[in-house]
């Protein structure tokens, strides 16, 4: 993670089940990241695009990311500043497709006591752990090694650029 992954996070909390058409609306499909980030979620939570701030954490319940394989979800998390998804579960698409763009995901069982606007703290050394300022600790599923890259290099394409970079300095001495 990078330096201020121990800073205290804002929480913003929906349900169960949110789809990637409530991530990315399908009437926006045909504009920018910037517009479609606009709307995320505003089916569920009309105040989300315009309130979040870059470096708060999305808390959400099981499932989360289900429906089509639109990597557009994942990215208007990601273009609105979203730090983290905490949630019990996602969807295996859009749990790769959010790794691929940098988008840090902790899987959570307790996912759900996350309260509404508390300020948690992520810490990604080890196993993965979310404390609240009250001392509550919740212990993540651990996160590959080769995600955490993807997640530090801010995407997939990034850690492929310097892989490329790497190959050829070797090439060149």
């Amino acid at each position: 993670m990078t330096q201020d992954a121990l800073a205290f996070r804002k929480v913003w909390r929906v349900g169960a089940n949110i789809d990637t058409d409530a991530l990315a609306p399908g009437a926006y499909m045909k504009h920018g990241i910037e517009v479609i980030a606009a709307h995320c979620l505003e089916v569920h939570r009309t105040d989300f695009a315009a309130g979040v701030k870059p470096g708060d954490v999305l808390v959400a319940g099981p499932n989360f990311g289900i429906g089509s394989s639109r990597e557009q979800a994942a990215g208007a998390l990601k273009q609105l500043g979203i730090a983290a998804v905490i949630a019990p579960s996602y969807s295996g698409l859009f749990f790769r497709n959010a790794f691929n763009l940098g988008l840090l995901l902790l899987t959570c069982s307790e996912a759900e006591s996350l309260q509404e606007n508390e300020t948690v703290q992520i810490d990604c050394e080890g196993t993965p752990q979310v404390r609240n300022e009250q001392g509550q600790v919740l212990t993540c599923h651990a996160v590959p090694s080769f995600l955490m890259d993807m997640v530090n290099a801010g995407g997939l394409v990034n850690v492929l650029k310097q892989r490329m970079a790497d190959t050829a300095l070797c090439k060149t001495h």
